[in-house]
């Protein structure tokens, strides 16, 4: 099975979020936990699992430029030398970001190591409530800025015209291709994107509104070297390899091992939906809220949530244990502790409560956040995750090797507000 599309994810959500979109329009598709390791020489084998689409997931979406250059780089070498034909850049559809990067930097290493100077940013995923209009990024009805993401502990998003947003992170041009514009199909797309380039312009910042603007999109972009954007975009681009001749059509893309065994939550997302979940699983279902301001200490916190569990876990409903906090709780944790090591005693705590908890017998397990989930698959000693069914937009089940375990890995704005009770009824 030929690889057809290379896919670098600046974090663990985000990259299940992609690889459910391609699942779900007819490709089968494997995330790899971290940089992959180097293909071997002399004509052997890549070491990459074999599909359609490979998805790497990085945690690079925080860290500094140059780190996260250099690891989308890297992937990126692995991608192309296990044969993709078109790489796709996934950042978070809130656009999370800050003036110094890092969607700018890695967009430009990605395209300079292309050879390759033009490419869309489209971060748009209608289904989930982000719209592009005029070049300003909505969350539901209101603007990115007015969202609650303006709150974010890491990347506080405070300027919804991503044009603007993304210039202060690039020394390319970048322009808009408007509503306009997208309204008319794929071909009057490409005509922008033409006058555009021929303007000097490195980037287009695409609007959509929905679905249909985003298979147009896709259509639009095929045969570039570079697409960057949400998952949304994506979900053009299967078409694209089909009307080639390279894909065949699959019924099966999202076929997984059957789910079976204890369930669980681990929640570190502090986003208005994790929040929003978490208090709908109260009435539902055993919930404890840890309180790492109270308790600074990574170990006393996962011993606290593991003592709690003991006697609780339950094939039939999940138990849920959170770190999640309002915004004020947050900013006297970072206050206390600073900004990075609050965040690692989170993630630390979390990681260890989820390992204690597939030590207990968890097999399915739901885990809330961004960085989080990257720290819980590490800790886990996930190496790849092949895709399965859908249980909300942008959130699929998985089966994580080597573990066995289906794991679910929740962007912490996703999902509705019964999402962790319906994980494991769906």
């Amino acid at each position: 099975m030929p690889l057809l599309l290379g896919c670098v994810a600046d974090d663990f959500t985000g990259a299940t979020d992609l690889a459910s979109m391609l699942v779900k329009n007819g490709m089968t598709c494997v995330q790899v936990i971290g940089v992959p390791p180097a293909a071997e020489r002399h004509g052997q084998a890549s070491p990459l699992p074999e599909a359609d689409a490979i998805v790497v997931a990085l945690k690079s979406r925080t860290a500094p430029v140059a780190d996260a250059v250099a690891e989308s780089l890297a992937a990126a070498e692995a991608l192309l030398a296990a044969g993709a034909k078109q790489l796709f850049f996934k950042y978070c559809s809130t656009f999370d970001s800050t003036d110094a990067g890092n969607i700018g930097p890695v967009a430009d290493a990605l395209l300079k190591r292309l050879g390759s100077g033009f490419a869309i940013a489209c971060p748009a995923f209608p289904a989930n409530g982000r719209s592009i209009f005029q070049g300003h990024l909505f969350v539901g009805q209101r603007l990115l800025s007015e969202s609650g993401m303006e709150n974010h502990p890491l990347t506080p998003m405070t300027d919804p015209d991503l044009v603007r947003v993304l210039s202060r992170q690039t020394d390319g041009g970048v322009g808009l291709v408007p509503f306009a514009v997208v309204e008319q199909g794929a071909a009057a797309i490409r005509r922008d994107f033409a006058r555009l380039i021929d303007q000097g312009r490195r980037y287009a910042i695409v609007d959509a509104v929905s679905d249909a603007h985003l298979f147009a999109i896709g259509e639009a972009v095929a045969g570039q070297a570079l697409v960057t954007g949400g998952s949304g975009v994506a979900m053009g681009l299967p078409a694209n390899f089909r009307a080639a001749g390279l894909l065949p059509e699959r019924a099966d893309a999202a076929a997984l091992p059957p789910a079976q065994g204890l369930c669980a939550v681990v929640a570190g997302s502090c986003s208005r939906a994790t929040l929003g979940q978490i208090g709908f699983a109260r009435d539902h279902a055993p919930v404890l809220e840890l309180d790492a301001l109270a308790t600074p200490d990574a170990a006393a916190l996962a011993r606290q949530a593991l003592d709690w569990a003991d006697g609780k876990l339950d094939a039939a409903r999940p138990v849920v244990i959170a770190a999640s906090a309002l915004p004020e709780k947050v900013a006297a944790l970072q206050a206390k502790l600073g900004r990075e090591a609050a965040g690692a005693l989170v993630e630390h705590a979390l990681a260890t409560v989820a390992e204690g908890l597939v030590a207990r017998g968890v097999r399915r397990l739901v885990v809330a956040g961004g960085e989080t989930s990257g720290a819980v698959v590490q800790r886990l000693g996930v190496t790849s995750l092949r895709i399965g069914p859908e249980i909300d937009p942008g959130v699929p089940w998985t089966f994580a090797a080597p573990t066995g375990l289906h794991l679910a890995l929740k962007s912490g704005n996703f999902g509705a507000r019964d999402f962790f009770l319906k994980a494991f009824t769906s």
